[in-house]
């Protein structure tokens, strides 16, 4: 082994070898274990949601690899309708083109043709991660497999009734002329107005005041609302007023939605350009009138519609003045008109919450189009039935009750997009307008027995790809075909996601698949029998990492390494304002003036593993990552050390004689401990609490404890002790290669390689070796008492060493007082660990009766452990010492609890940086009071 860890020379090589050599695929043998990989957007890059996510599923994979399942982790990438279709227009607009330039089916190739190129971007960052998924399965949801199972779903749920068209209210992209889902719309709080508009009553004996923050849709009014316990407005109810401008005359209705304590209490009902008041229209048989086209201009000729279907125009046209505006320009002629009119009572400013597209950014318009939609009540009844039975389980249970209240309340599922890019619907139009569905065109004639010179057209829209991706845990495995595959893995075992989709892709999995997935008595197929949802990964701070905060991390920057020019060009890059781009520039400099370091994939792993509390989000520390990676360095070390101590040596496996000290069967007794901690820890996905269960043991009790206390077993003159120790030394390294192998998978293959032949091992990986289990052969927990007795004897002489200043190689007495017989049987046993690892001279027992001269004292239980002071200090030079520090502490505790007592800090400050301040103040009470209780000790002595 080298000197130095280095990662980087390590973690590229392994995983080719692995790769190559097909250990990532199922062995067919065992029992079977599958996770499907959410399957990232084939635009995407890895982000830090992805390296948490993969390193937690790439750690089960592995565990159960280990345990001898016949293990699949089915790989794949989503096609992205909106964002691929996105990078592709944007190419061809850099050489003044657009898709309608070049026709569908010639945009498509192009689509293709960059797939093929830069599409596979994230997969390759996927490998960077030691991620082994079963590349030789690799799936795309736009391959010829997959295709074809869209549009086995599509046709039979149209065949089945679950599936049909109609004009609804959607969430409709302006820019991008196609409807989204509510997850693709971004919500954030901006500046704004609330208008105060008089509507007259129509008998002309007042108005109402109307508060609306959207002026421009009034021209689609069609009531305004007033609630029903309002003593204010109950006696117009039922009344009329015109409406101003178009002077269209509508209803004062009475119902709940309108908030007495929000705005006037007078709510405008707008039922074709909002969702709530879609809901009040269909409640009270209201028209909707669309006044907008695709473009979010007003319309020359009005859409009228009632709950039941197309009502024609009824004359309604907009005023001539503003057909073809844009909304916003509406907006303003609007409130202009109306105070020209009189009508306007007032301006107020106000903040609310406006929907923009996440890919193109401009403000999303409720819309009437004909959409797809898929009957989500009817399907979801037997998926809530499968969590309410148990046959599947959230971890934490907690995510059951977002679960259910989503699908009890579900609405129809829109799964049309206006795009060119995705799976086009498999449906066709004759000249009336009919519909007709199927697998093709030649199916559809048949089917419904259509005359070959009746001409058809198919469906333009493309599929939702959340449509798609709802097959993925069937569709992946070959369906709709039988496969030997598809039998084997289906259903799989647990899928491992964010709380943010449970609705958008968890829940449209367990329907669509228990609709389409049958067991062979009939009954449902579940997906996956477990969900483990996590949290979001946050910075530092617990802020959400974004773009516009300039605190996005790249996991393979943290991996590779990254300069601070090259991290700041990163997160500067694209911002269109110079002042954000200057604000990100400075808070990164602050935050990595030497850029970021190389940590290695392991260290990164360890740190995602470290974090992973159930559920909760994630605070990510460099910190933690600098901590994980010394983590490697020790455990890289204290192998070089057992290599060093083996190598070339008896290791007692060729069946010489070997004997075992008790610190062997302590190391041994407490390895099988963790062993358990571990591996239950695992199963209920607690993958915090096996990466400290694996730290604490390797880091405290084998690195710092053992190899020390086995030194002393190696200079032993007894030759049948110290190959009983090498054995011991080689075997607990290697189990514990095996035991963090899943968490950390390079580092422990590296060194298994050396170590495993040593220990009499063979195998090719330590990914196929057997996960670590319990061997009671050399458990003793007499053994694991004394040798706590042991370590808190040393822990207590330097604990006086560090108090007193006394240097750590200077021998010293120790007496004994209130020595039990206990207490002497230890003391026998164990002198030699004692004396060597303490650095003692000689330990003495004193007598009952026999008074101790002046010395400091550390407990051991209810043994004291006396270190006589006499000649071992400088009494005046370490008073002197103790008189500064304190000092330097007294001297810094005003500047710390003015800064609390300040409110402009207190009240300004993040909760975080006060929580910091005021644990820095606890620390130097507890430090000053330490440092007095010393001071006291010394000038008694």
């Amino acid at each position: 082994m080298e000197k130095t860890y280095a990662p980087h020379d390590i973690e590229q090589r392994l995983y080719q070898n692995w790769e190559t050599k097909g250990y990532f695929a199922p062995s067919g043998q065992g029992e079977p274990y599958c996770i499907m990989i959410p399957p990232p957007n084939v635009t995407g890059s890895l982000h830090m949601g992805h390296g948490f996510n993969n390193t937690i599923m790439d750690a089960l994979i592995r565990y159960q690899r280990m345990q001898g399942k016949n293990t699949l982790w089915q790989v794949g990438t989503d096609h992205a309708g909106i964002a691929t279709q996105m990078v592709v227009e944007r190419q061809l607009a850099g050489g003044g083109l657009t898709r309608h330039d070049l026709g569908r089916e010639k945009f498509l190739e192009k689509v293709w043709e960059w797939k093929a190129e830069s599409g596979g971007t994230i997969t390759r960052q996927l490998r960077r991660l030691g991620s082994s998924v079963d590349w030789t399965r690799e799936r795309f949801t736009m391959d010829e497999g997959l295709s074809k199972a869209v549009q086995e779903a599509f046709v039979q749920l149209y065949d089945d009734g679950l599936i049909y068209r109609g004009k609804r209210l959607v969430n409709w992209d302006p820019k991008l002329h196609t409807a989204i889902s509510d997850l693709e719309v971004v919500s954030e709080e901006e500046k704004g107005s609330m208008w105060h508009f008089r509507y007259p009553l129509a008998d002309g004996s007042g108005h109402l005041v109307v508060a609306t923050t959207r002026p421009e849709t009034m021209l689609g009014d069609t009531a305004v609302a007033v609630n029903p316990n309002d003593e204010r407005f109950q006696h117009l109810i039922g009344k009329i007023v015109t409406l101003p401008i178009t002077n269209r005359e509508i209803p004062i209705i009475a119902d709940d939605y309108a908030d007495p304590e929000f705005g006037t209490g007078c709510v405008k009902i707008t039922p074709a350009h909002d969702f709530n008041d879609y809901e009040v229209g269909k409640r009270h048989n209201l028209p909707l009138i669309n006044v907008f086209d695709r473009d979010a201009k007003v319309i020359g000729e009005f859409t009228v519609l009632t709950f039941e279907g197309y009502a024609g125009t009824h004359g309604e046209k907009a005023p001539a003045a503003y057909v073809g505006l844009d909304r916003f320009e509406a907006r303003k002629k609007i409130v202009a008109e109306i105070e020209s009119l009189g009508l306007l009572e007032k301006i107020d400013p106000h903040t609310l919450k406006v929907p923009r597209g996440d890919r193109s950014g401009v403000v999303i318009e409720p819309w009437l189009t004909d959409q797809w939609y898929v009957n989500a009540k009817e399907l979801a009844k037997p998926a809530i039935k499968a969590v309410e039975d148990g046959d599947i389980k959230f971890v934490p249970q907690q995510y059951e009750n977002l679960y259910f209240s989503w699908m009890r309340d579900i609405q129809d599922w829109c799964i049309s997009r206006q795009l060119w890019w995705g799976h086009r619907i498999p449906a066709w139009y004759d000249n009336h307008g009919n519909v007709y569905v199927g697998r093709d065109e030649a199916e559809v004639r048949s089917k419904y027995g259509l005359p070959t010179d009746n001409e058809l057209r198919q469906d333009e829209d493309v599929l939702d790809t959340w449509f798609s991706s709802a097959l993925w845990t069937f569709s992946t495995l070959g369906w709709p075909e039988k496969t030997k595959e598809l039998l084997t893995f289906h259903p799989t075992d647990v899928l491992v996601t964010g709380f943010d989709i449970i609705f958008f892709w968890v829940a449209r999995m367990i329907m669509m698949t228990m609709h389409f997935m049958k067991h062979e008595d009939g009954t449902p197929q579940v997906p996956f029998k477990n969900v483990y949802v996590h949290g979001l990964v946050r910075d530092a701070e617990g802020q959400k990492m974004s773009k516009s905060k300039g605190n996005v991390l790249d996991p393979l920057d943290i991996i590779d390494g990254i300069t601070l020019d090259e991290l700041v060009a990163k997160r500067t890059s694209g911002l269109m304002q110079p002042q954000m781009a200057e604000k990100i520039d400075k808070r990164t400099r602050k935050e990595f003036p030497d850029g970021i370091a190389p940590y290695g994939c392991d260290a990164l792993r360890f740190t995602f593993a470290s974090l992973a509390s159930t559920g909760r989000d994630i605070k990510f520390d460099m910190g933690r990552v600098e901590g994980y990676r010394n983590f490697c360095n020790k455990l890289w070390n204290a192998a070089r050390f057992v290599l060093m101590n083996t190598e070339g040596q008896d290791n007692c496996i060729s069946g010489l004689d070997c004997q075992y000290t008790q610190v062997d069967h302590w190391i041994n007794t407490r390895m099988n401990q963790v062993i358990a901690t571990t591996s239950q820890a695992i199963e209920n996905y607690r993958f915090d609490l096996a990466a400290q269960a694996i730290y604490d043991f390797t880091w405290n009790e084998f690195c710092d404890w053992y190899l020390e206390l086995a030194k002393i077993s190696l200079q032993s003159d007894d030759v049948v002790i110290q190959r009983g120790t090498r054995k011991t030394l080689l075997a607990v390294l290697e189990t514990v290669l095996r035991l963090a192998h899943p968490i950390m998978p390079y580092i422990t293959e590296e060194i298994w390689q050396t170590v495993a032949p040593l220990a009499g091992i063979k195998g090719e990986t330590i990914m196929l070796q057997p996960y670590p289990a319990i061997n009671t052969a050399q458990e003793d927990a007499e053994a694991v008492t004394a040798l706590e007795w042991v370590m808190n004897f040393i822990l207590g002489v330097r604990r006086i060493r560090g108090e007193m200043n006394i240097a750590p190689g200077k021998p010293l007495p120790v007496l004994l007082q209130d020595v039990t017989d206990q207490d002497q049987k230890y003391l026998a046993r164990n002198q030699t660990y004692l004396k060597k690892l303490g650095r003692l001279e000689a330990i003495t027992c004193l007598e009952r009766d026999e008074i101790a001269p002046e010395s400091a004292i550390a407990l051991v239980g209810n043994l004291k452990l006396l270190i006589p002071m006499a000649g071992l200090i400088d009494k005046e030079a370490e008073l002197a010492r103790l008189d500064k520090e304190i000092q330097r502490i007294q001297n810094d505790l005003p500047r710390v609890e003015g800064k609390l007592s300040n409110p402009a800090f207190v009240d300004k400050a993040p909760a975080e940086v006060i929580e910091k301040e005021k644990a820095k103040l606890a620390d130097m009470h507890q430090a000053l009071t330490n440092l007095q209780v010393q001071r006291e000790k010394i000038k008694d002595l």
